[in-house]
């Protein structure tokens, strides 16, 4: 396949699925397994940082206005060791709560995904997640907002995306099921994972870029890389708009079918 083509194909597929419950980590290996993709560039880790950075941006635009009122409200609750009934200060504290374990264990835990990065088994993580998924969807109340929610719950929710380190179970997968199990709504769930995601995807990604800088790496080539950065943008600004919208009205059912279809059609590759 032409550089650019994959390129534009990767950024699709990364915008789309690192906010949709399908597993972002999952779909870029197995596709480049299923579509034969095998270009350097666009298998190397400057092309995958350049991806992230995308869909991190989208984050960035698309929660600009939460931002900008939860950064300070975060400042002035530490600042004056109170929350004085504000719903952004405890929205921001709750927020921080859940970032730190994701922060610690993504740290620690983050040669994880290099260990599992066979077609088989992210097929098998593919069904794993849709399990609890399809648990989580029918376990809670779906009652109850992200500013309800208790710090443990908090520190809970955070803490599942250390099992999104293993490719096919799906960071926005898992912390929405999470935040399902914990009784909220599910466009709720949603947008407390997106949030939550933003800083732990910030230094994922800078974490990335200075291993980039650190080792020798591949020659960065400006069309490509121009082509997955502003499809990876673009299409994770889709995917979070559309999830946000369809989780107000629908459930989460149709991307435990995906998952559970995408599985067994790599299987059964994999194992022909």
């Amino acid at each position: 396949m032409d550089t650019l083509l994959a390129a534009i194909v990767m950024g699709v597929v990364q915008g789309l699925t690192e906010f949709l419950p399908v597993s972002s980590s999952g779909h870029l290996i197995l596709v480049p397994y299923l579509l034969g993709i095998n270009d350097p560039f666009i298998t190397s880790l400057e092309f995958s940082v350049i991806l992230h950075i995308g869909t991190l941006v989208a984050l960035l635009i698309y929660f600009r206005s939460d931002w900008l009122r939860l950064v300070p409200a975060f400042f002035a609750a530490v600042r004056d060791r109170s929350l004085e009934g504000d719903p952004d200060r405890r929205l921001a504290l709750l927020l921080a709560v859940a970032t730190v374990p994701a922060l610690v264990l993504g740290f620690l835990l983050h040669d994880l995904e290099d260990l599992l990065r066979e077609p088989g088994p992210v097929a098998v993580m593919l069904v794993v997640g849709a399990a609890i998924l399809w648990l989580a969807e029918r376990s809670g109340s779906r009652k109850r907002l992200a500013l309800d929610l208790s710090g443990a719950q908090a520190l809970a929710i955070g803490g599942a995306q250390a099992i999104a380190l293993i490719p096919g179970i799906s960071r926005s997968g898992i912390s929405i099921s999470a935040g399902l199990f914990a009784g909220l709504r599910r466009d709720e769930a949603a947008r407390f994972s997106f949030l939550m995601a933003t800083p732990i995807t910030a230094a994922a990604a800078a974490y990335e870029v200075l291993k980039v800088v650190r080792g020798e790496g591949v020659a960065i080539q400006a069309g490509p890389m121009a082509a997955g950065l502003l499809t990876s943008f673009v299409f994770g600004l889709l995917a979070i708009t559309v999830l946000l919208r369809f989780l107000r009205t629908r459930s989460t059912d149709v991307f435990v079918a995906y998952r559970l279809m995408f599985a067994a059609a790599v299987l059964i590759i994999w194992l022909g």
